[in-house]
């Protein structure tokens, strides 16, 4: 192998080096592009169902926040509209989209106990949720 083909080679391998791990994103899922995505204030009145019973779980809390978005008109100020959500056969999917996600301690600890802003994006198949700094 001459010079330039070694430069070359290492070239590529430094870029390869680089990019790899821009392709596995925190949740351990390939990026793919997102079918939908959105930011969400999960503001108290998220964290109760609609009986008025508390909800203890991220899913439970998620699906309130887009039921009281798009089924009970109680949209936060910091709410964004999606358009995969807006649809009521696909909020009843918020559990099954939850459960095929790797969500922190620390953001499970920050839904359940606080009202984070968040930023949800939609694949197919699961969904990734980032609580936004305050």
């Amino acid at each position: 192998m001459n010079r330039n083909n070694r430069s070359r080679l290492s070239k590529l391998a430094s870029a390869a080096a680089l990019l790899c791990p821009l392709l596995i994103s925190n949740n351990g899922f390939a990026q793919e592009k997102s079918i939908d995505s959105y930011y969400a204030r999960l503001s108290k009145q998220d964290h109760f169902n609609s009986s008025g019973n508390p909800l203890t779980k991220v899913e439970g809390i998620i699906q309130q926040d887009r039921a009281n978005v798009y089924a009970l008109g109680r949209r936060d100020h910091e709410d964004n509209l999606d358009y995969f959500f807006a649809i009521k056969e696909n909020r009843a999917l918020i559990g099954t989209l939850i459960a095929n996600s790797r969500i922190s301690d620390e953001a499970s600890a920050a839904i359940i106990n606080g009202t984070p802003l968040v930023f949800v994006q939609i694949y197919k198949g699961y969904i990734t949720i980032k609580v936004m700094p305050e």
